[in-house]
This record gives C-alpha cells, sequence and structure tokens, in this order.
C-alpha cells in the first residue's frame, strides 16, 4: 500500500485529464471579477457572477452527477466538458455583453462540466488497484492543492499582464483538452465492490447525509477563515498584502497533508479519525483568530490546510463504505455540491457578521457552527452504523431460520 501503486501512465492521463477539468474552476471567480471590473459598479457586478457560476455548480454537480453511467460516463462527461468551453468562450469572447447574458454563460460554464469533479474521482479509483484507494485519492487532493495555489497568480497576471477575457479562454481550452484527454482513458468504467440492489439511488444517497453535512462544514469553515483573512488582518495592524502568501501556504498545506495521510494506514474509524480532524481543524481556525503575530496566523492556517485534506479524503473513504460502486460518481458530486453550497454560505455569513461585529469574532462564531455540525454529521454516523448493523443482524437471523425450516422440512414460522 504505497503511491507505488498509483504510477502508472493511466494514471499519468488522467492527472493531465483533471488539470484541464479542475483549473477552470480554480480560475473562473476570479476571472469573472477581472472580467469586468473597470465597467461601472464592475466589483460588485463581478461578485453576482461569481456567485452565479458557483449556483450553476451546485446545481449541475448533483443533477448531472446522478444521471452519471458507468457505461456511458466518457461521452456524457465530454458532452458537459464541451458546454463549461462554450460557456468559457462565450464569456471571453462577449465581455461587455449585457450582464444577464454574462449571468447565462457564467451559469453554463459552471454547471456543465460540474459532474466532472466526482466521476474523474471515481475513475481514479477504479485505475489503481483497490488496496491503493487512499493514495489515489491523497494523490487527487495534492493535485488539487496545486491547481488552487497556481491558479489566482496565472488569473492575475494574465489579466493585468495581457487582457480580463484571456484568462476565461485560457479555461475553454483547458476544458476542451480535458474533452480530448477523455478518449485517452476507458471508455467504460467499471468499480470495484458489490452492488445493494432493490434500493433506490435516491434513498442511497439521502442515507450518507452525515457525510455531506461534515464535509461542508469543513470546507466552509475554513472557507471563513479565507473570507475574512484581509480584514483580520487589518484589525491585527498587519499588511493586508500578506493575505495572498498566507492562502498559499494553506493550499501548499492541503497538499502537504494529502501526501501525508496516503503514507501509511491509520487506526481507528473512519468517523472517529473525522471527528478527531474536524476538532482540530477547528482549534486551529480558532487560533487565527486569537494569535496576533502574522507568523502565528500563518502557521495555523498551513495546519488548518493539513488537517482539511484529511477530513476530505476520510469523508471521500467513507463515501465509498456507504455507497454501491454504481452511485459513487453521484456521492463525490453531492459532496462537491455540498462543499459549494457550504461556501457560498460561509461567504453570505461573512459578509453579515463582518457588519456588526469584528473579523475575529466571526472567525470564532464559525468555529462554534462548525463544531455544531460536526456533531451533528458525527451522530448521524454513528446511528446509520447501528441501523445498518441491526439490519445485518435481523437478516442474518432471519437466514438462519429459513435454513433451519428448509433443513427441518418446516416453513420460516415455524410451522408444519
Amino acid at each position: 500500500m504505497t503511491y507505488r501503486d498509483v504510477a502508472s501512465k493511466q494514471v499519468l492521463i488522467w492527472a493531465c485529464t483533471s488539470v484541464g477539468a479542475r483549473m477552470p474552476v480554480a480560475m473562473a471567480p476570479l476571472a469573472l471579477v477581472f472580467l469586468v471590473r473597470e465597467r461601472p459598479g464592475g466589483y460588485a457586478l463581478g461578485a453576482v457572477l461569481a456567485a452565479v457560476y458557483v449556483i450553476g455548480e451546485i446545481v449541475g454537480a448533483p443533477t448531472l452527477g446522478m444521471r452519471l453511467r458507468p457505461d456511458r460516463a466518457r461521452s456524457q462527461l465530454a458532452a458537459g466538458l464541451a458546454a463549461g468551453a462554450a460557456g468559457f468562450t462565450g464569456l471571453g469572447v462577449l465581455p461587455d455583453a449585457h450582464p444577464v447574458v454574462l449571468g447565462a454563460f457564467a451559469c453554463v460554464a459552471g454547471g456543465g462540466p460540474a459532474a466532472s469533479a466526482g466521476a474523474l474521482r471515481a475513475l481514479l479509483t477504479d485505475l489503481v488497484p483497490e488496496r491503493a484507494a487512499a493514495q489515489a485519492l491523497s494523490t487527487e487532493s495534492i493535485l488539487v492543492s496545486g491547481i488552487w495555489a497556481v491558479a489566482p497568480a496565472a488569473v492575475t497576471g494574465l489579466a493585468l499582464g495581457a487582457a480580463p477575457r484571456v484568462p476565461l479562454l485560457l479555461a475553454a481550452v483547458l476544458l476542451t483538452s480535458a474533452v480530448v484527454g477523455l478518449r485517452l482513458l476507458p471508455a467504460r468504467w467499471q468499480t470495484h465492490g458489490a452492488e445493494q440492489p432493490g434500493q433506490s439511488p435516491l434513498r442511497l444517497l439521502a442515507g450518507a447525509w452525515p457525510l455531506f453535512v461534515t464535509g461542508a462544514a469543513g470546507l466552509a469553515l475554513l472557507g471563513l477563515a479565507e473570507l475574512v483573512l484581509p480584514a483580520l488582518l487589518e484589525q491585527r495592524g498587519i499588511g493586508v498584502g500578506w493575505s495572498g502568501p498566507m492562502l498559499t501556504g494553506l493550499a501548499v498545506g492541503g497538499g502537504l497533508g494529502a501526501f501525508l495521510y496516503g503514507l501509511r494506514a491509520w487506526p481507528g474509524l473512519l468517523r472517529t479519525r473525522s471527528l478527531v480532524l474536524m476538532c482540530a481543524m477547528t482549534v486551529c481556525v480558532a487560533l487565527v483568530a486569537l494569535i496576533p503575530t502574522p507568523a502565528g496566523i500563518a502557521a495555523a492556517l498551513v495546519v488548518g490546510g493539513m488537517l482539511q485534506s484529511g477530513v476530505l479524503l476520510v469523508r471521500n473513504l467513507s463515501l465509498r463504505e456507504a455507497l454501491p460502486p454504481s452511485l459513487l460518481p453521484a456521492g463525490y458530486s453531492v459532496m462537491y455540491a455540498a462543499a459549494g453550497a457550504g461556501y457560498a454560505a460561509t461567504g453570505s455569513l461573512s459578509g453579515t457578521l463582518l457588519r456588526v461585529t469584528a473579523p475575529s469574532t466571526a472567525i470564532l462564531a464559525g468555529v462554534g457552527l462548525t463544531l455544531l455540525l460536526t456533531a451533528v454529521g458525527w451522530w448521524g454516523e454513528v446511528r446509520r452504523s447501528a441501523q445498518g448493523a441491526g439490519v445485518v443482524v435481523t437478516l442474518g437471523a432471519a437466514a438462519g431460520a429459513e435454513g433451519a425450516a428448509i433443513r427441518g422440512g418446516g416453513d420460516p414460522e415455524g410451522g408444519l
């Protein structure tokens, strides 16, 4: 169980395809702000377009993810990526269009490829041996952390050095390259594990709600720290310019944490690991709000990023246990949408809290809310596990009674 199990030509092709599909997601919000910032009220319009883009993702991920089928996933994903490329092309070619038109393009750009993250994650774990699932998911987290570390600088450099439309046109090219990359990956995706017949997909996904709650809470908490960080630095008398390097440290910490998690097998139940990691992460974010020095804040963010990557990895591994293989793309997509919804809610919450309280207090309020959501998610997992154990015991007893009846020549109820 090492990273050598992940090293293969197919995984390298997957990584290139994933960069093409994921980089536009990391670029889009900031690129939309730069696209319209020189208009009257440009920053407000940019924020609205970014919100519309995220709404497209939140709606598109579960809606399209539920429709993915392993035997047709490649063509379905290609269509979604092509739609996203068309949306980004429209934004780049028509930057002066009416805001409603730009909003429509942004919604398509966000919604079209939204199921690709979950589907590509399911494909990655299918490309490696079952024993290397944790290492595969760690590799994906490292890649995503690198993308999010590079994207802001790339958008800023291209928008200011070339033209505001260039980052959006680059996003369209990247999505098109991902469509090409899909042609080099398996056409029919098979997934490890056994199916669970007789249960509706929607019911199975709804039963995994504790995992979605915890996943959303983890991203929302660090999202709150990110969004409030400039105001917090100003409150501490620290230059706001430090927020960029600190957030880069956060992304680097996420990649490092994912790498370390994949180096070994960790003890304990997955839900217990998740609880420990979430509690430790809330401590780090609370320290961000309380520490007065820039070095201390930066260190707390790096460690918080390391812990967050562990939380997301554990959530994804838990989904593999909770859902049948054919539903994993949909489950990952719902997790993606839940995290996006948590981040979007964090943006609204931070804006509201900063009007009535200090930035440090706003972060601490988010810490308290996250602890509550963590407790709810952990309780839900314990309850779901107990119910599952009860079903297994009941089925086992019924099977035993039926076997005894057959051996004794009677019916399962004991009648003659």
